[in-house]
């Protein structure tokens, strides 16, 4: 099977043999101007050689040779490496997510609970109720003066779960300022501190029920300090 090439400097069109464009990368010289040029990429159809050039032979459509391998389409490319690498990192990324979250998916997905305390106990990691502190709030409080007793304060405190989920209690930050709003004292507040004594265990198993409430009351010495204001703040200790 012989193609058609045509010559980019004079237009000259004439045979050239597929091995031809094969052995030197498709390079050819034209017979004409001499010049050398590309002959794959001056390929032409239905274009008409020289006159003396031989045509090639007729043959039935069935029987036609197959394109040289250089003119043929290459096949698309498989699955590489490149791909099972993203697959794994992806898989690796939704088991930390699932790590990382594994309370907040264990309290809406009760089915799974089993589950993640299976792999916790495999890890050594334990299974808590979800500690969204941005999901809490203090819904009111109030410091004051406890009659009874000189220089003790009396806490009283409403913390409010705002998650459709029960919540761990959390810690609670009180800090007592002087007239120019500097710090005088600070004290960290742990949940078995501020609960009930007889069910502090119960209390903390079960966490703060989604959408409820938790109330307490709680005293703090301060009477080597001329404490004007306070603030209260939650957190989760680390």
């Amino acid at each position: 099977m012989s193609l058609v090439t045509r010559c980019p400097s004079c237009a000259t069109a004439f045979r050239v043999l597929p091995e031809q464009l094969s052995a030197c990368n498709g390079q050819v010289r034209c017979g004409k101007c001499n010049t050398v040029f590309d002959g794959v990429a001056g390929l032409v159809e239905n274009a008409r050689a020289p006159a003396h050039a031989d045509p090639p032979p007729a043959r039935p459509e069935s029987t036609q040779e197959p394109l040289p391998a250089f003119l043929a389409e290459r096949p698309p490319p498989r699955p590489t490496l490149w791909w099972a690498l993203v697959a794994l990192a992806v898989l690796t990324l939704l088991a930390q997510a699932a790590f990382y979250y594994r309370a907040e998916i264990a309290a809406g997905l009760p089915m799974a609970r089993g589950a993640l305390e299976e792999a916790c106990r495999a890890l050594g990691c334990e299974m808590r109720l979800p500690r969204q502190v941005k999901l809490l709030s203090i819904d009111s409080y109030e410091v004051r003066p406890d009659p009874r007793r000189e220089g003790v304060i009396v806490l009283n405190a409403v913390i409010r779960n705002r998650a459709p989920f029960p919540q761990e209690y959390p810690a609670l930050q009180l800090t007592l300022t002087d007239e120019f709003n500097r710090d005088l004292v600070s004290r960290s507040i742990l949940p078995h501190e501020y609960l009930e004594a007889g069910r502090a265990r119960e209390l903390l198993a079960r966490g703060i029920e989604a959408g409820g409430e938790a109330s307490f009351t709680l005293h703090f010495d301060a009477s080597r300090t001329r404490a004007t204001g306070y603030e209260l703040v939650l957190f989760y200790p680390s």
